[in-house]
C-alpha cells in the first residue's frame, strides 16, 4: 500500500495518525508511507522523530471572525492545494488519509479532486472545521464517538473509534512510580493538564492539598514545565507525603496502567488511552478549545457513567478533593468505572481502519 497521511497542528491529530501507520506497516511491511504537514506543527518534530518520511506545505486557519487575514489564508489555501497536488503526483498513493488541522484540508481536497481515494478521521464528538469541509469530497469518515455522526453525510461514516487506543490497550505496569519517590502497587491518582499543563487545574491541585494529605492513597501531580516553578513556590514546604510534584513524564502513556485515577482534560487522545486501559477519570475539559468539543467528549464518558466531570469554572480545592475522595475511597465505584471505561472505548480502530482503505484501493481498481 502506498499511504499518505496529512493532519497537524496538536497531538490529537498526530498520534493518531502514528498509531494507524503503525498498524498499516503491521499488516503490510512492504508499505510506501509519506506523512505532509506544515514546518510550524508538533508533526514537524514528532513525525521525523519516529522515522517516516515527511514533506511540509505553508497553510493557515480560518479567523472566526471577519478578518482582511482570511483574504491571505484564502490565498495560502489555493496555494497549499496546486503544492500538494505536486507531492501527490510525485509520490502517487493509492489512498490519503487526514486526520484533523488545517494542513489536511488542502491535502485531502486535492486528493479528491485528483480522483485518488480519500478518508479523514474525526478523534472528537463534534467535528472540526476542515473535516465538515473535506466530508463533502471524500469516500470515507471514520468517527471515535457516535454523537460526531451528525456533522457529516450518514452514508459516508463508519465508527472505528480512535487508534491511539489500539497502541496503549496492551500495556503493563513498568514499576516507574519508584523513579517519582512513590511506592509501586499503592493506589495513585495522575493529576495531569496537557504537555503545557492547565494553570487553574494546577492551582485547584495545591489548594487540595489540605482536604487529600494522610489519605491511603498517593498522587503523581504533573504541573507541565512552564508551571513548574510558580506551583512549587506556592507549595513551598506544604508538600503532603503522599503527593508527588513534577514538571513533566516522559513517555506518559507508559505510566498509565500503574494508575488508579486520572484527573485531566477531555481531549480525545487522552480519552482514548484511558478507556482502552479502562481508568476512572475525573475530566476537567478545557472551556477554550473550539465548539467546547471536550465537554460533549467528557459527556459522552459522564454518560456511559465510566467518568465524573468538573466544570472549570465549578474547580477549586474543596470540589477536586470531595471529587477524588469518592472515587479513591470507594472500591466498588472504581470497580464500576474501569469497567464502564473499557466498554466505551474501541481497542481495533487501526485495524479498521487498515481494512477501509484496503477496500477503498481495490474499489478504485475496479
Amino acid at each position: 500500500m502506498r499511504l499518505l497521511v496529512s493532519g497537524g497542528g496538536t497531538g490529537g491529530h498526530i498520534y493518531p495518525a502514528l498509531a494507524l501507520i503503525d498498524a498499516v506497516k503491521k499488516k503490510e511491511p512492504s508499505s510506501e508511507i509519506l506523512y505532509v504537514g506544515t514546518h510550524k506543527g508538533l508533526e514537524n518534530k514528532i513525525v521525523p522523530d519516529a522515522g517516516i518520511p515527511f514533506k511540509t506545505i505553508r497553510i493557515q486557519g480560518f479567523k472566526r471572525s471577519l478578518s482582511l487575514e482570511n483574504f491571505r489564508t484564502v490565498y495560502l489555501f489555493l496555494k497549499s492545494v496546486r503544492t500538494a497536488k505536486k507531492i501527490l503526483k510525485e509520490f502517487k498513493p493509492d489512498v490519503v488519509v487526514g486526520t484533523g488541522g488545517f494542513v489536511c484540508g488542502a491535502v485531502v481536497y486535492a486528493a479528491a479532486r485528483m480522483g485518488i481515494p480519500t478518508f479523514i478521521h474525526e478523534q472528537n464528538s463534534v467535528a472540526g472545521v476542515t473535516n465538515k469541509f473535506l466530508s463533502h469530497f471524500v469516500d470515507k469518515i471514520g468517527i471515535s464517538f457516535t454523537e460526531a455522526v451528525k456533522n457529516f453525510p450518514a452514508s459516508k461514516v463508519i465508527f472505528t473509534g480512535n487508534p491511539r487506543a489500539q497502541q496503549v490497550v496492551g500495556m503493563k505496569p513498568s514499576n516507574r512510580l519508584k523513579d517519582y519517590g512513590l511506592v509501586s502497587n499503592k493506589k495513585t491518582v495522575l493529576i495531569f493538564g496537557g504537555s503545557r499543563g492547565a494553570r487553574r487545574i494546577n492551582e485547584a491541585t495545591v489548594e487540595s492539598f489540605p482536604f487529600l494529605k494522610d489519605k491511603d492513597y498517593q498522587i503523581l501531580f504533573v504541573t507541565g514545565s512552564v508551571h513548574f516553578d510558580k506551583i512549587k513556590e506556592m507549595i513551598g514546604e506544604n508538600s503532603p507525603k503522599n503527593v508527588a510534584v513534577e514538571p513533566y513524564i516522559p513517555d506518559m502513556p507508559s505510566i498509565l496502567p500503574e494508575v488508579s485515577c486520572i484527573v485531566g482534560r477531555a481531549g480525545a487522545t487522552s480519552l482514548a488511552e484511558i478507556t482502552a486501559l479502562g481508568i476512572p477519570s475525573i475530566l476537567v475539559p478545557s472551556p477554550y478549545v473550539t465548539n467546547d468539543h471536550q465537554t460533549h467528549n467528557a459527556q459522552s464518558l459522564v454518560s456511559a457513567r465510566a467518568a465524573e466531570m468538573i466544570k472549570e469554572a465549578d474547580l477549586n480545592g474543596k470540589s477536586l478533593a470531595a471529587m477524588i475522595n469518592k472515587l479513591m475511597l470507594d472500591d466498588n465505584l472504581q470497580k464500576t468505572m474501569s469497567e464502564n471505561a473499557k466498554k466505551a472505548g474501541t481497542t481495533d480502530a487501526a485495524d479498521k481502519i487498515t481494512e477501509i482503505l484496503t477496500q477503498l484501493i481495490a474499489d478504485s481498481h475496479r
